[in-house]
């Protein structure tokens, strides 16, 4: 075990949600929701303003409705969400060598490979003060909760004692004092199954874990996750920061307003998802051999298929081409609600011609008109960066109907106006940041 607070655990504050209100001045301080926008949808984040009245992530849309009806419901820019964590990482590498991403918005940092004089706790204090300060410049505003300790479960923790643009450091010596009064919940793993297990034994606090011998845990628990809370409840954990964490799995999926019962429509969307999800390979140099599809059916019930290739692969057309035999396996006559495709047992590797086609220059599969209540809400989403020729640059508040509702705003203008146009208005256009332009050689 470490002997200094030489971990940290950084946590961008509320992210998706404190994006959407840095990038859009109408919103902030304003309650905003960013996930599935429709009725089945689930929430991803919720600005603090919408956790005052109940919402939290994994929520259903419809709920946070009912809790804060007159919350900004977004779908996400997950592309802007990425650049900016692109910028926190590249900070966090500043500091230290090793750099452990958990998600775009939460690391850890080993600062027991840092370049610091030492590392007692008025140093790696300064440290982190200094790089909340840092990443709030980096980023137009945003702020990160950043949590000092002597391991990543300790540091997890203190992290997320003082939300939102907290910093909690827990002096070595000090973990179990820390534990013991605290949930067992708080501990990584301990679920609401776990949790009325260790109720039924009488355990609701990490000082009641503490107490149980390792046998009667492995008893209640199993040998793996027994072992692992009898270790934690002592403030045991001898992992490293792993500066390089490979992505396991690639996938999409969506949830639809009405039942799909349209065989031929679904496989259509699984096309469009596979191309979705090969683009996403292909831009991250990564191949998969395994291609499963997700498919929940009107009563809820969700099914899984999946099917693994002799060779990896990125291209969207054998994706595609799996992702339909798989669904050809299940029952959809009832209707189905949601539809998801993936890609696992990754590789830095393809082979490119898996099926002995030419990839040079391949066959357009044919796309298929969508109906209406599909294509409609793939054309503009709330949230969506926007231009208008006449009127500018803003985002999209709603459509329906025929029209679209845009703010005209951006992070620089201040709050803007509303306008409501034409759905198919030719003037307005979708926007995205221009892509940075690699310099010529010879250029620095």
């Amino acid at each position: 075990m470490r002997t200094h607070a030489s971990v940290l655990h950084l946590d961008l504050d509320a992210f998706f949600a404190a994006v959407e209100q840095r990038d859009k001045p109408s919103l902030r301080g304003r309650p905003v929701i960013v996930g599935g926008t429709g009725g089945r949808g689930v929430v991803s984040t919720a600005s603090y303003e919408a956790r005052a009245f109940g919402v939290r992530s994994a929520m259903s849309t419809r709920e946070a409705r009912s809790r804060c009806p007159h919350a900004a419901y977004l779908g996400g820019r997950y592309e802007v969400y990425r650049e900016v964590s692109v910028v926190v990482m590249g900070l966090l590498r500043e500091v230290s060598p090793l750099v452990e991403p958990l998600s775009l918005d939460e690391a850890f940092v080993d600062l027991a490979a840092a370049d610091l004089p030492d590392l007692e706790l008025p140093t790696v204090t300064a440290l982190a003060r200094d790089l909340r300060a840092r990443v709030q410049e980096a980023t137009g505003g945003l702020t990160a909760s950043v949590g000092l300790g002597t391991s990543k479960f300790i540091a997890k923790i203190a992290s997320d004692l003082d939300k939102p643009d907290g910093l909690v450091v827990v002096p070595p010596g000090t973990e179990q004092e820390l534990l013991r009064p605290r949930p067992v919940t708080v501990i990584p793993g301990v679920g609401a199954a776990t949790a009325q297990r260790l109720r039924g034994a009488g355990v609701q606090t990490v000082a009641d874990l503490e107490a149980l011998g390792l046998d009667e845990l492995v008893r209640l628990l199993g040998q793996a996750q027994g072992a692992a809370l009898h270790q934690l409840a002592r403030a045991e954990d001898r992992r490293p920061v792993v500066p390089e964490r490979e992505a396991k799995s690639v996938s999409t999926e969506n949830t639809y307003a009405t039942d799909l019962t349209d065989r031929t429509l679904m496989a259509e969307l699984l096309r469009r998802q596979a191309g979705d999800v090969a683009r996403r390979l292909h831009a991250s140099g990564l191949s998969g051999r395994t291609v499963s599809i997700k498919v929940r059916l009107h009563d809820f019930t969700t099914l899984s298929r999946s099917a693994t290739l002799p060779e990896p692969t990125d291209t969207d057309r054998v994706i595609a081409r799996t992702a339909t035999a798989l669904l050809g396996e299940l029952d959809t006559t009832g209707g189905v609600r949601l539809l998801g495709v993936g890609v696992s047992g990754l590789a830095d590797w393809v082979q490119d011609d898996l099926f002995g086609e030419s990839t040079a220059d391949p066959a357009p599969e044919p796309e298929l008109p969508l109906p209406e209540t599909v294509r409609s809400r793939s054309t503009w989403h709330p949230g969506q960066d926007v231009e208008h020729d006449e009127h500018g640059r803003g985002w999209v508040w709603g459509s329906g109907r025929g029209v679209v509702t845009v703010r005209f705003e951006t992070a620089e203008t201040g709050p803007g106006p509303v306008r409501s146009l034409a759905v198919d208005d030719p003037a307005l256009h979708a926007w995205a940041p221009p892509k940075p332009v690699a310099p010529e050689d010879g250029e620095g």
